[in-house]
Formats: C-alpha cells, sequence, structure tokens
C-alpha cells in the first residue's frame, strides 16, 4: 500500500499516523521511510481525513474524506469526494462524488453520490 498525502492524516485499522509518504511493507507502517510500531493483522482498512494525491493498496477498503487525485486497489471498495485522476479496482464498489478520470471496476458497482 502506498498513499501520498499533503498535511492530511490517516487511519489503518484504527490507528492515526500522519506524513507525506504512506506505506504498508509487509504487515508494518511505514511513514516517510520509517518503520512504526505494531504489526498490522486482519483485514486492511484505510481511511484518509482529508485530501490525498494518490492512494494505491492491493487490498482492503479505502476511504478518502475529501479529494483525490488517483485511487487504486486490487480488492476492497473505494469511497471518496472528487476525484481529479482515475479510480480502479479488481473487485469492490466504486463511491465516489465526481471521477474526472476513468472508473473501472471487474466486479462491483460504479456509483457517482453527487453533491
Amino acid at each position: 500500500m502506498k498513499i501520498t498525502v499533503g498535511g492530511s492524516t490517516v487511519s489503518i485499522n484504527g490507528r492515526e499516523f500522519s506524513g507525506r509518504n504512506i506505506s504498508i511493507v509487509g504487515d508494518k507502517v511505514v511513514i516517510d521511510g520509517v518503520e512504526q510500531g505494531k504489526s498490522l493483522v486482519g483485514p486492511i482498512n484505510v481511511v484518509v481525513n482529508g485530501n490525498a494525491e494518490s492512494v494505491e493498496t492491493s487490498s482492503g477498503s479505502v476511504e478518502v474524506a475529501g479529494s483525490a487525485g488517483r485511487v487504486k486497489t486490487m480488492s476492497g471498495s473505494v469511497r471518496c469526494g472528487d476525484v481529479s485522476g482515475d479510480v480502479s479496482n479488481m473487485s469492490g464498489d466504486i463511491n465516489c462524488h465526481s471521477i474526472a478520470g476513468k472508473a473501472k471496476t471487474m466486479s462491483g458497482d460504479i456509483r457517482g453520490l453527487g453533491r
């Protein structure tokens, strides 16, 4: 998982993190190159509390409270505000206010939530 944010906090499985580049390597959260404490257990749920330039994850749900540049996940639902780029996933629903780029899912629904 890779998240690039500009001043937003990120909640991963209920734990809050902040930094410019947030990723999961194995079962550890890494923020701006520094590994964080406890290992992650179970399905991954990511909530960006604000805007994100990009969010990429291999599994788990993604929610962006603000806008996003692009969002990509392999397995899991996507929920966000406005997206200036593309949104894609392999398995899961896509629910965004508006998507300027392409929206693609192999197994799931795509819905514009409107304002």
